[in-house]
């Protein structure tokens, strides 16, 4: 009798356990992959869209090449002015998403606020690239 309750409470610890570890984990990745959005933002904030795109993620610089990001980050920021404010709305850790390849990505929304538009929402995609470092994958602003 002592020892199936034993076993009973091994088992409820490792089910407990088993529910808590994929949660820390994704809570982990979130943590990083938000770093890794503040840094990169902050280099599009600072006009340095050429270093954005070197540093950005092997899938974003075989999406898009670094002529195009600086024309089309020219154009839309531009518009939008300075940076006032940014916080982070949302994060949500995923396997997959469409049209890119199963891994591990992040995306991330921030209410921002800039000088011409008052208010936006900016939307990153951390990726976890091949080399263990959380790079940006996308970017988009509405």
């Amino acid at each position: 009798m002592n020892r199936s309750k034993g076993l009973f409470s091994v088992a409820c610890v490792l089910f407990i356990l088993s529910s808590w570890i994929p949660a820390l984990a994704n809570e982990m990745a979130e943590k990083k992959a938000i770093e890794a959005s503040t840094t990169w933002l902050k280099l599009i904030d600072d006009g340095q869209y050429t270093k954005s795109w070197e540093t950005a993620a092997e899938f974003f610089k075989n999406a898009v090449s670094k002529e195009q990001w600086n024309q089309s980050l020219n154009a839309a920021r531009k518009s939008f002015g300075k940076v006032i404010k940014r916080s982070v709305k949302s994060k949500q850790y995923m396997t997959s998403l469409p049209g890119a390849p199963n891994g591990e990505y992040v995306v991330v929304q921030y209410d921002s606020s800039f000088e011409h538009k008052e208010s936006s929402v900016e939307t990153v995609t951390a990726m976890l690239d091949k080399d263990g470092k959380w790079r940006i994958a996308g970017y988009y602003i509405r």
